[in-house]
């Protein structure tokens, strides 16, 4: 058995590769033209650098008040593909609603490891935080999300000595929203993305999240699409009991009626779940 119930890595890929069946053109067209549009009514973002390589950079979308709340965004991709200018429909409403919005940039595997990865988004929270005067954020009101590779990184953030290793307070994110999250690395090496991912056994256990000590407990929410393959639903629900076993007090909930790529709409449409989530953790 190589992980869980699955004896092949063809049973790994049909859980962990949720554009198996489903036609990749389409959906990356409707997620390009809702950020199109987005840019369209907010303007086209700032571009900022947070790290020395062309890599790190975030996409800005400045909200209209002065020390506004701030929301990070970390995208998907299976941490090998998209980048943060695919993703500007997260902004859609919340910035009318007064939360600037930052989308993270970040290298890709196997350009570098995912460690690295790790560490530059752990440097973009960081760059935000020190930064808030020239962004003109409240850096007492952070929040941060992610989808599907970046629900991960999320659990990562969320795993971090923010005092220890940056100097910063343990409460640095006052909260967090982890969508369609992988949380144990463990099927990743038996999986197709293993040429890529290139992980090892020391890898899946300091990059899982469900393997590590998260930092400081805050409000934590963990989405998944209803109509996602079985295996997302059972990771985010671990990582859930998990983290609640670690103090936190964490939601888990799946979102009706949509699948992996489809509940990005919930970022973008004005009555979504996700932007719901995001605008109640921004008012703590």
């Amino acid at each position: 058995m190589l992980y869980q119930k699955f004896n092949s890595q063809h049973e790994i890929d049909e859980q962990y590769n949720p554009m198996l069946g489903k036609d990749a053109a389409s959906i990356l067209a409707s997620v390009a033209k809702k950020s199109d549009d987005t840019c369209d009514v907010l303007g086209a973002p700032e571009t900022l650098a947070f790290g020395p390589t062309l890599d790190e950079h975030l996409e800005v979308f400045k909200a209209a008040e002065s020390k506004a709340r701030l929301h990070i965004f970390i995208h998907g991709g299976y941490w090998r593909a998209c980048s943060s200018k695919e993703f500007a429909l997260v902004a859609r409403q919340l910035v009318p609603a007064g939360v600037t919005t930052l989308i993270v940039n970040y290298s890709l595997c196997p350009k570098v490891s995912m460690s690295e990865i790790v560490r530059q988004v752990r440097s973009a929270v960081a760059w935000a935080w020190h930064n808030a005067d020239r962004l003109d954020i409240d850096r007492n009101r952070i929040s941060i999300s992610g989808h599907s590779a970046g629900g991960h990184l999320v659990g990562m953030l969320l795993a971090t000595d923010w005092e220890g290793d940056y100097g910063l307070p343990r409460d640095v994110i006052k909260g967090a929203l982890a969508v369609s999250g992988l949380f144990d690395l463990r099927p990743f090496p038996h999986s197709w993305l293993q040429p890529v991912l290139q992980l090892s056994e020391h890898d899946i256990q300091d990059l899982s999240p469900i393997h590590l000590e998260a930092n400081y407990p805050i409000p934590v929410k963990i989405r998944v699409g209803a109509l996602e393959p079985e295996e997302f639903h059972r990771q985010s629900k671990v990582y859930a009991s998990h983290l609640s076993s670690k103090g936190f007090d964490v939601e888990y909930a799946s979102v009706p009626n949509v699948d992996h790529y489809s509940v990005l709409d919930h970022y973008y449409k004005a009555d979504g779940m996700l932007l719901k989530d995001i605008l109640e953790m921004s008012s703590i």
